[in-house]
């Protein structure tokens, strides 16, 4: 999925499965010195960022407990599917500046 600050495209996020997760920089984003961080944990020191568990910072823009059973009810997506409730749930309406969106074939 791709990620954006403030709507500007700053990254892609992928799954490449439940247990490896993948997160870069976008080249220009990256290269371009007055764009922050995404987030503190994810700084702009280098451009690619690999994990076992979905990174914090975007688990934390998922809602807990009754929202979240709620959603994965109402979307069909299985409430322990953290990368699909991301994608079906931050494309619009997020806290902050960041916001995800499916990647397009173009």
């Amino acid at each position: 999925m791709e990620i954006y600050r403030s709507g500007i495209l700053a990254g892609i996020l992928t799954e490449e499965n439940s247990q490896h997760y993948v997160f870069s920089y976008d080249d220009n984003y990256f290269n371009d010195a007055n764009k922050p961080a995404i987030s503190l944990t994810l700084p702009k020191t280098q451009k690619d960022y690999s994990s076992e568990f979905l990174f914090p910072f975007f688990f934390n823009m998922l809602s807990e407990g009754v929202n979240r059973k709620l959603q994965s009810t109402q979307l069909k997506i299985d409430e322990e599917d953290n990368f699909g409730l991301l994608m079906a749930t931050a494309q619009y309406d997020t806290i902050g500046a960041v916001t995800v969106k499916p990647i397009t074939a173009k």
